[in-house]
């Protein structure tokens, strides 16, 4: 797979948050159906986990073997350490950003708004939901440009069935996302215009494009086990988001299913991967 092929799937695995994203403009979402897509993605995430750290483990795992103590004590801590930004980081980015709206949404109303229940006195409230929608796509940006790294690095490095694994599976997981991006403008009764979704979904997507760029540049097996473990760092973080989402929904059958699914796609696009020969 040349780079240039990868660059454009590394952009399409980022762009497809656009499919997400227009969720935002309609009156009356179907319930089921983003419960069943979210469900899905959390399978193949599920499964894209598992892999990651499978390859992430693999330099470890050879040193040990190798007797390379050092060398396996090194990436070790890489990987760990990587595993921890990953999921840590984007933990306390979400505190961060929690304390931000709550300061925004007190100072967007005003004395007495609550009270009265006024609209004309909460003149700022749509405005607190599109930076906090903002904020969201920001935090999304920065795990996606971990899951870029990684699908650079991997295909820079030969692993070329893991690389195609991850752009399938940052894909579906990417238009998911959208969904979360517009969620507070929806709770706000705001529906946001077409550029705006444009801008949102540049900045939620496009650093998956940017990583995959940056992780062809830089190759040997360490910076292999960091981008990795960022990755599935970022993967397990969202994969708890998307379960807690998953139980508000109170459609349990639909949702183990749509999981089971999930599952299954990701064991089945490897094994057409691996088939395939790459």
């Amino acid at each position: 797979m040349s780079s240039s092929q990868v660059a454009v799937l590394g952009a399409i695995a980022g762009f497809t948050i656009y499919l997400g994203l227009p969720i935002g403009r309609l009156r009356a979402p179907a319930p089921r159906l983003k419960a069943g897509l979210n469900a899905l993605a959390i399978g193949i995430l599920l499964f894209l986990f598992w892999d990651v750290l499978a390859h992430a483990w693999e330099p470890v795992d050879g040193a040990l073997a190798d007797k390379h103590w050092s060398t396996a004590l090194g990436n070790g801590l890489v990987l760990a350490a990587a595993l921890g930004i990953g999921l840590l980081g984007l933990v306390y980015y979400d505190r961060w950003t929690a304390r931000r709206r709550a300061a925004a949404s007190s100072s967007s109303i005003g004395p007495g708004a609550a009270a009265t229940g006024d609209p004309a006195l909460q003149p700022r409230t749509k405005s607190a939901a599109a930076g906090l929608a903002t904020m969201i796509a920001t935090g999304i940006g920065l795990h996606n440009f971990a899951e870029g790294l990684a699908i650079g690095n991997s295909a820079a490095t030969g692993e070329v069935s893991l690389a195609v694994l991850l752009i399938v599976g940052f894909a579906l997981h990417n238009a998911t996302e959208g969904f979360g991006i517009v969620a507070p403008l929806a709770a706000a009764g705001e529906r946001p215009s077409w550029p705006t979704l444009a801008l949102l979904g540049l900045i939620g997507g496009g650093p998956t494009f940017v990583g995959t760029l940056v992780g062809q540049r830089f190759v040997n097996d360490t910076l292999s086990v960091a981008f990795l473990g960022l990755a599935a760092g970022s993967i397990l973080y969202v994969v708890i988001e998307l379960l807690s989402v998953a139980r508000k929904t109170g459609l349990k059958e639909l949702t183990t299913w749509c999981i089971l699914l999930g599952l299954l796609a990701g064991f089945a696009t490897d094994a057409i991967v691996t088939a395939a020969g790459a």
